[in-house]
């Protein structure tokens, strides 16, 4: 994995043409949990070649953050075709940032072998095993997922029952295909897996 250090967002703006996708560690060298995120970011292997992070260190470059409306950091920043996408903020475990890294480069493999990378939406709570092994399965095979736990907020449950007609979780949207519980079967089908 290749990581370089960038000094404006100019500078930024130039890993969008040479990028479709690419990462960014906004950090401030001198904070515990920054130094933490740099540290392990350093110590990953990604095994892809022109797989790029980008770095910033906040205490030099100032016109990168507030454009984001990052205020505190360290922040990991995805930018996917030029537009900023997700950010994943605090001190992660290396393991960690590389399952990221490596979902980024199996979508972009996907897209490059003109095969769809699908929406996925997982609507689960903490508490339920099903959930945990539906997402561990997705993991496993690299599918990218958004996890909603409806058991923050009432009133997503209300939707999902209005939606679905179901109270249960987990339920899986995959391309606007609802999938009710772990049907591994069905979740194969729509993903093809």
């Amino acid at each position: 994995m290749n990581i370089k250090s960038i000094e404006s967002h100019d500078e930024l703006s130039g890993c969008f043409k040479e990028h479709s996708r690419f990462f960014l560690l906004l950090y401030k060298s001198g904070l515990e949990k920054s130094d933490c995120a740099f540290d392990n970011l350093q110590s990953i292997d990604i095994d892809q070649p022109g797989f790029t992070v980008y770095t910033a260190d906040v205490n030099q470059v100032i016109d990168i953050h507030p454009r984001y409306n990052i205020t505190t950091v360290p922040a990991l920043l995805e930018f996917d075709d030029g537009v900023y996408k997700n950010v994943l903020k605090g001190c992660h475990q290396s393991d960690v940032l590389k399952a990221v890294f490596e979902e980024a480069v199996y979508s972009a493999k996907m897209e490059k072998e003109g095969k769809t990378v699908k929406s996925v939406t997982v609507y689960s709570t903490p508490a339920c095993s099903w959930c945990t092994t539906l997402k561990t399965y997705l993991r496993k095979n690299k599918i990218r997922f958004t996890d909603v736990d409806i058991s923050r907020d009432p009133k997503l449950g209300q939707e999902l029952v209005a939606r679905t007609g179901q109270q249960g979780v987990p339920q899986t949207e995959i391309n606007g295909q609802w999938v009710v519980g772990f049907n591994q079967t069905r979740i194969n089908e729509l993903l093809e897996i």
